[in-house]
């Protein structure tokens, strides 16, 4: 059986930004009984047994957890690589500098646009200068730095400015990853989605940014789903080389996983060995035996795997079928659907509430 290399701890789904593109769950107060320090502690240590080399810390934000620089400090001591996926809102010189000596190896930085009045439209409150500031901070204390920008209808024709932006801050990787509509994001896919000639403007954008800053800047641009011809391999595939762990302790093969009618694992109720290798949400799309046609005879199934499953039951309400962005798919006419529409006038975005219940 393959083993995790990669660990998404979701530490809290509370978060100062009000995103209209975010993936978490619509239901934030469900997810109100955190685990506590203790429990993250064994859930490292567990990960670290089954074989995770990688801890990416997010949420909502991370910042938010008071516990954040031991949980660092915890992941050093069992020889984590630990990645920091953060607003940076709150990332203060001296939460800084304590994040620095607990061993924090990576940060990671969301923007939403290269000016403030956008980026602030955008994250639902005055932050674009706190961004920017916290960057600066990240780079004098000799982080490598990453900067994550989601992309969409109303930012991706700015792909240029934003480009320049992540040189002027001395980032060392951008990645430009198109929305993936689960969540807030899905609800509002119809204001998000780009259309198809936006898309061909930016790849031509970054194209000649990554001929102008190979060897100094490393730039990841992924697609949005409904515009390729085959799905991608949705974390690698299910249950082979990522898990993820929610506030609560569920512990899902993709953060989008909770949506699946399938029969919750979670920490606090069985060890992330058992998990991994017996429960049924991990052991219900792992490999090819589930797949019915056409993905049962493709010579594609084990490059992509069929695609998203939480896609898949997102538009079809089958979990079991072929992801729909598959242009193989019975499906697909969903996805051209809704790309056909990409081009109408923009309805409103819906902000997400002001903070996670308590």
């Amino acid at each position: 059986m393959d083993r995790p290399f990669g660990l998404l701890a979701e530490l809290t789904y509370d978060c100062p930004l009000r995103c209209s593109y975010c993936s978490n769950p619509l239901d934030l107060g469900a997810y109100r009984d955190e685990l506590a320090t203790g429990e993250w502690r064994r859930v490292l240590a567990e990960a670290r047994d089954l074989g995770v080399l990688h801890l990416h810390l997010s949420g909502g934000e991370p910042l938010r957890r008071r516990d954040l620089v031991d949980l660092v400090r915890e992941a050093r001591d069992l020889g984590l690589y630990t990645n920091l996926i953060t607003s940076a809102l709150g990332l203060s010189l001296r939460r800084a500098e304590e994040l620095r000596a607990a061993g924090l190896d990576h940060v990671q930085i969301s923007v939403q646009a290269d000016r403030p009045e956008p980026s602030d439209r955008l994250a639902g409150l005055p932050s674009f200068h706190r961004k920017l500031a916290a960057a600066r901070l990240v780079k004098k204390l000799g982080w490598p730095l990453t900067l994550n920008v989601v992309l969409h209808r109303h930012n991706i024709d700015r792909i240029d400015r934003v480009l320049d932006l992540a040189e002027e801050l001395g980032a060392d990787r951008i990645e430009l990853a198109n929305t993936q509509y689960y969540g807030w994001a899905w609800r509002n896919r119809d204001a998000l989605l780009p259309s198809a000639s936006q898309l061909e403007r930016a790849e031509t954008v970054v194209r000649a940014a990554r001929r102008r800053l190979k060897g100094r800047m490393e730039v990841i641009y992924v697609l949005p789903d409904y515009y390729t011809r085959y799905p991608k391999p949705c974390m690698g595939g299910w249950g082979r080389r990522q898990l993820t762990v929610i506030p609560n302790g569920d512990v899902l093969p993709c953060p989008a996983a909770h949506t699946l009618p399938l029969p919750r694992a979670n920490v606090r109720e069985h060890g992330l060995a058992w998990i991994w290798e017996r429960s049924p949400m991990f052991r219900r799309f792992r490999g090819t035996d589930w797949m019915p046609e056409p993905c049962r005879s493709c010579d594609r199934r084990e490059l992509d795997f069929g695609g998203c499953r939480c896609q898949a039951y997102q538009l079809t309400g089958d979990a079991s079928r072929t992801d729909p962005a598959c242009h193989l798919s019975p499906d697909h006419a969903i996805v051209e659907d809704a790309v056909n529409n990409a081009d109408r006038p923009l309805p409103p975005l819906e902000l997400l509430p002001r903070e996670v219940p308590r």
